[in-house]
């Protein structure tokens, strides 16, 4: 896969490409569907396939005292994005200039000129440009103008009876309850979130349960307080069963500003400051409770440790 960056170097394949433009931000099933679609359409014109995605939420510059938590960083967005087989990613940098832009402009520079678009595929909701005054309508009167189609998708319904459709808004509402569950279930991969293992004050390993803390950025969208079932994954790949408590430790606490990660991987000894760790959540198994001293809480934590390990045992490593 070709990240482009800029626009020198903008693909040169003579067929051009079959286009979807969008944040992606989680690329969730509705995403995939879309690029699926995408990839179909371009391949029946034998052309590549490309992605056009933004180095931040658009949200984060047009309304940033709004602007919703993140599924996935871009590093994640880009993984995924390979692993969906696309040929070429556009990465736009979404900034004040860019926010300003006209649709007719964003076309013309992006689809047009950079990635010779045949095909552009988007969400039956998609906008974009200046005040959001692009859609679906105006891409398909510019392409007549420059030579490309525009498809507009209808929106993937959860199915199973659910009302509701597939989109990180969604996502973000169960990440916010605590139902990573149904959060991965549209996720169409266990809910992950990635952060640098850092030292903390030690207190769990005096009580038997040593734990990696994980600093997750503070702009990425992170579950109810609570105690999960989970696996933790290390930079060369391992996956550990994990016990996760996310929360603000009032045993210890009585008021904190933050929640931390903390993941006590099962059967594991060893050092892991300083990794970069995947953590990701399958299920969650209590709220965040305040015991009265370590004896009650060590109790708590046996119990936590042996419902993650038996959740976990007849689960493939990492799903």
């Amino acid at each position: 896969m070709h990240v482009i960056r800029n626009p020198d170097s903008c693909p040169r394949d003579a067929a051009g490409c079959g286009v979807t433009i969008g944040a992606y931000d989680g690329l969730h099933l509705g995403h995939r569907a879309v690029i699926d679609r995408t990839r179909a359409e371009a391949e029946a014109v034998g052309a590549a396939t490309a992605v056009v995605t933004f180095d931040r939420h658009p949200a984060s510059v047009v309304r940033p005292e709004s602007a919703p938590k993140l599924l996935t960083t871009l590093d994640q967005k880009l993984e995924l994005l390979e692993d969906a087989g696309v040929d070429y990613v556009y990465v736009v940098e979404f900034d004040e200039r860019r926010a300003k832009e006209g649709a007719d402009e964003f076309v013309e520079e992006v689809l047009v000129d950079c990635l010779r678009a045949r095909v552009v595929v988007v969400g039956s909701d998609f906008h974009f440009g200046r005040d959001r005054t692009g859609n679906v309508a105006l891409l398909t009167e510019l392409g007549a103008r420059h030579g490309f189609r525009a498809i507009g998708l209808d929106l993937l319904s959860q199915g199973d009876g659910r009302p509701s459709v597939v989109s990180s808004t969604a996502i973000r509402a169960a990440v916010a309850e605590g139902d990573v569950v149904a959060a991965s279930r549209m996720l169409g991969r266990p809910l992950e979130v990635r952060g640098i293992v850092a030292e903390g004050d030690k207190r769990g390993r005096t009580i038997g349960f040593p734990t990696a803390n994980v600093m997750v950025p503070g702009q990425v969208a992170m579950p109810a307080d609570s105690v999960y079932a989970g696996w933790y994954v290390r930079p060369n790949g391992a996956i550990w069963p994990a016990a996760i408590n996310l929360g603000r430790r009032p045993t210890f606490y009585e008021h904190a500003d933050d929640s931390l990660l903390e993941a006590h991987l099962i059967g594991f000894e060893g050092d892991l400051y300083g990794e970069q760790a995947s953590v990701r959540f399958v299920e969650q198994l209590r709220g965040e409770v305040r015991f009265d001293g370590l004896d009650a809480l060590a109790a708590q934590l046996r119990k936590d440790v042996a419902d993650s390990a038996r959740l976990l045992a007849s689960r493939t490593p990492g799903t």
